[in-house]
């Protein structure tokens, strides 16, 4: 879909449009969502964040999504003036060739997934023009400790998002650089969160969802009754040998040591119900078993390991982890004992 297609369908008379989930977890969802709830998910984020008429937006995501979707409608609403480049791991390597740096008005807004960040992040020029955008939102998957910390000395206000498609986009915030930097994600007014009987988050966001939204997101919520963070989601507990653990807390223990791009994921077990395997894009997978060895509890080892040419990802930059639980399920590798 084009810029000026999607602009057409919001202009049309229908007063719902046709949205699809990102499929992180499963085969994407088509959706109908109301007009009116996507113009309230836009004047709160724009409000929020202090964004004018006539400031410039960079939309450099697929269209297909909500996340593309979000940044037309903020266009629209609040009077931004929208910047369009194709979707690519280097948002901004168009905007910089030829000696270009898009000085003469630095972009007030864009939305981006951890891996363009980290690309850009990775070429000088890119980096230099992502250093002057007033504010960078970052959302679509987990940001890492190490991407987190490089971002932490950017000037201007950079935010991890917590939101999905059924949400609209976002309906938290979470500070990742500046005084303001947190590890607790705070919801916009208006949105009130809690815990149902397995510790996942419910939304209540009247202004987006018509009505209370159970999520599938492990959750703590802070002593205030307010802000919360994700512990991880409750399709990706693996439960070996009676020992419940949480995918995304694995991986973050090993994104700190391990170089190589990996994913954990499970597979049935007869002897433990399910267990822990491990892929990664990586030669030396010795070098992977022994760092995993090093630095990961006994109960949280891979019992198998398996180097793959490319991890399964979205189209919108997300684990997928139904096709990694596919990917392992057909493995024939010998298991750890």
């Amino acid at each position: 879909m084009t810029v000026e297609e999607f602009i057409d369908d919001w202009h049309s008379p229908a007063d719902k449009l046709l949205v699809h989930t990102s499929g992180s977890t499963g085969k994407p969802k088509p959706l109908w969502v109301e007009k009116k709830r996507m113009e309230a998910s836009a004047r709160i984020t724009c409000s929020f964040l202090g964004l004018k008429a006539g400031e410039s937006a960079l939309l450099c995501m697929p269209l297909d999504f909500i996340a593309g979707k979000m940044i037309v409608v903020r266009s629209i609403v609040c009077g931004l003036r929208l910047v369009s480049v194709p979707p690519s791991g280097h948002p901004f390597s168009s905007l910089v060739a030829d000696g270009g740096t898009h000085e003469d008005e630095p972009f007030s807004l864009v939305a981006m997934v951890p891996m363009q960040v980290y690309n850009t992040l990775r070429c000088p020029k890119e980096r230099e023009a992502l250093m002057r955008v007033r504010n960078i939102i970052i959302g679509g998957g987990a940001i890492d400790e190490a991407l987190e910390k490089e971002l932490r000395t950017f000037p201007n206000a950079v935010w991890s998002t917590y939101g999905m498609t059924e949400t609209l986009s976002h309906i938290a915030l979470r500070r990742i650089n500046g005084p303001e930097a947190s590890q607790w994600y705070t919801p916009f007014e208006n949105v009130s969160v809690s815990l149902n009987a397995d510790d996942c988050l419910a939304i209540d966001a009247p202004a987006v969802c018509s009505s209370l939204l159970v999520t599938n997101d492990r959750a703590e919520i802070a002593p205030d009754g307010r802000r919360f963070r994700i512990l991880g989601r409750k399709d990706n507990v693996i439960c070996s040998g009676g020992i419940k653990i949480q995918i995304e807390e694995v991986e973050r223990k090993l994104c700190q040591c391990l170089s190589v791009p990996f994913m954990i994921t499970k597979r049935k077990d007869a002897k433990f119900g399910e267990i822990v395997v491990l892929l990664a894009q990586s030669s030396d997978m010795d070098e992977v078993r022994n760092v995993c060895k090093r630095v990961l509890p006994p109960y949280w080892q891979p019992r198998l390991y398996a180097s793959v040419e490319s991890l399964p990802m979205t189209a919108t930059g997300k684990p997928a982890r139904a096709e990694a639980e596919r990917i392992a399920s057909g493995l024939f590798v010998n298991s750890e004992p």
